[in-house]
């Protein structure tokens, strides 16, 4: 029995070291190499609504889709449906790619909701361009073939990006990373074999391919200026690290694949 008070006191310290550490890092992901800069809190009661949230713009978004094309005469045409539910999807997979195959990266910031103020209003552009030209110009946006064209290329923009992150696993970060950390190799091989910076050419391409989708001309080549101007210079800055990183060998896989983004060589 005089065990009995021992065991107890090794069960009270080993729940006090458990919430010590939940507390230290609320989401339990245990990020290594980067700390939530955003305002939203790393909690996750923060992470499950956020998700909540997306998974009720993705199924509006269905609803708005489905109900469109089966002509139950909603007021909400289905290329609106698409985008909602594509745009809600690609924030969840960033979480969900970073927490299943960079799990010592994720944090809340891996929704990408703080993606700057200007990514927030190119898309409130998107949807007031799409609101106000079906409204007085509803003609402009029945050129199906277009929007078809929109939606296959948001889809491959979306997998290309996704497929990137997966492959490069924890050598991938949102942040560009001035540093290089052990075991960060260089990544060459499956689509990074063709692509140079596959994760921003799939960005590039579903953004793009949004704008399709809603008919928005506008916006579309609002969406390409502002991408092409963020996406260079992003490479220029992440390359120079890339070449500190890893020398000549970055240096001939530069010169061997291109970024297949226009005007980013």
């Amino acid at each position: 029995m005089a065990n009995a008070p021992m065991n107890e006191m090794n069960a009270f310290e080993d729940k006090l070291r458990q919430r010590v550490a939940q507390k230290n890092n609320p989401l339990e992901t245990k990020p290594v190499h980067v700390k939530p800069q955003g305002s939203i809190p790393n909690t996750p009661l923060a992470s499950a609504t956020i998700a909540f949230i997306l998974g009720g713009f993705f199924s509006a978004g269905l609803y708005i889709t489905a109900s469109d094309l089966i002509s139950l005469r909603i007021s909400v045409p289905y290329q609106l449906g698409i985008y909602l539910s594509s745009w809600a999807f690609f924030h969840w997979a960033e979480f969900g790619v970073t927490a299943g195959w960079n799990l010592e990266k994720c944090t809340i910031d891996s929704y990408l909701l703080e993606n700057g103020t200007m990514y927030h209003f190119a898309h409130a552009t998107a949807l007031f361009e799409y609101a106000i030209s079906s409204y007085f110009f509803p003609g402009i946006k029945s050129y199906a073939y277009v929007s078809q064209v929109g939606l296959v290329v948001l889809l491959l923009g979306q997998v290309l990006r996704s497929w990137a992150m997966i492959q490069a696993s924890t050598n991938f970060s949102h942040a560009v990373a001035f540093y290089k950390v052990e075991g960060h190799r260089l990544v060459t091989d499956g689509v990074y074999n063709y692509f140079r910076h596959p994760s921003y050419a799939g960005f590039f391409y579903w953004a793009l391919g949004t704008q399709l989708l809603l008919q928005n001309p506008v916006s579309f080549f609002m969406f390409w200026a502002v991408m092409w101007r963020f996406f260079y210079n992003r490479t220029r800055a992440e390359e120079n690290a890339l070449i500190k990183f890893f020398g000549d060998d970055y240096r001939n896989y530069r010169k061997r694949v291109g970024t297949k983004i226009p005007f980013v060589p």
